[in-house]
């Protein structure tokens, strides 16, 4: 049998247990929040978390979505936050605008 010189080819599935490990050992920089249902923003890139409510709002959220900026993770609910991230991205959160702003004021466990 043949063996390839080199480092061998990595699975997608080996690449993604290897970034993992880098996170959980924090040897990543950014601060990850979860937003809902497995969605994380970085933290350190929102600039805003406002309520869905009001009339400017809703019409910065339809304007994200015609230019091909909304990113929406509330998995088909109610969206109850609406988060802006410093690349002008809007990121729909179907969680309570509270929860999302307790998570990013959390310290992390060091």
């Amino acid at each position: 049998m043949l063996k390839r010189a080199g480092a061998p080819h990595l699975s997608e599935a080996k690449r993604l247990q290897i970034f993992l490990i880098f996170v959980d050992e924090s040897w990543c920089p950014m601060k990850l929040v979860n937003i809902g249902f497995g969605n994380m923003v970085n933290a350190d890139r929102v600039v805003a978390m406002i309520a869905p409510d009001s009339a400017p709002v809703k019409r910065m959220v339809q304007d994200a979505r015609e230019k091909g900026m909304l990113v929406d993770a509330s998995y088909g609910r109610k969206t109850q936050a609406v988060v802006i991230m410093d690349s002008g991205h809007v990121v729909l959160s179907g969680i309570p605008l509270d929860t999302v702003t307790g998570r990013i004021a959390e310290e992390p466990d060091e």
